[in-house]
């Protein structure tokens, strides 16, 4: 899929990629990626396909790239997809790409949004 498919990290992944299951089926789009600021690790990502919302834990993911990400789940995993838990609350973050560094450059250019969970 994508012969322009480029390796990405998890900060820099498109909103809108689609995701794929283990056979290459795609099962829907990036809505969000989930992080642990704090911690400055990848949780997972919040997917949206025809069945609602469903998340999609990190280990579960293959491989991230410039126009999909591929997970390691076959067609009937990914049916059972759980959909997101916990707290929904998101509050703006201001300063979100500031500065010089090359991390702010990728919230900037390809951030999301600058929302960030709250607590």
């Amino acid at each position: 899929m994508g012969e322009d498919a480029e390796p990405v990290s998890y900060e820099g992944v498109p909103v809108g990629v689609p995701l794929l299951s283990s056979s290459g089926q795609p099962f829907g789009t990036l809505e969000k990626v989930l992080e642990i600021p704090s911690e400055d690790l990848f949780d997972g990502v919040i997917v949206k396909t025809h069945h609602g919302r469903r998340f999609v834990d990190r280990d579960q993911i293959a491989e991230i790239t410039t126009e999909y990400i591929k997970c390691d789940l076959n067609d009937e995993a990914v049916a059972a997809l759980p959909e997101p838990s916990g707290t929904a609350a998101f509050d703006a973050d201001s300063s979100y790409g500031d500065g010089h560094t090359f991390r702010d450059w990728v919230h900037r250019t390809f951030g999301h949004k600058g929302w960030k969970a709250e607590g």
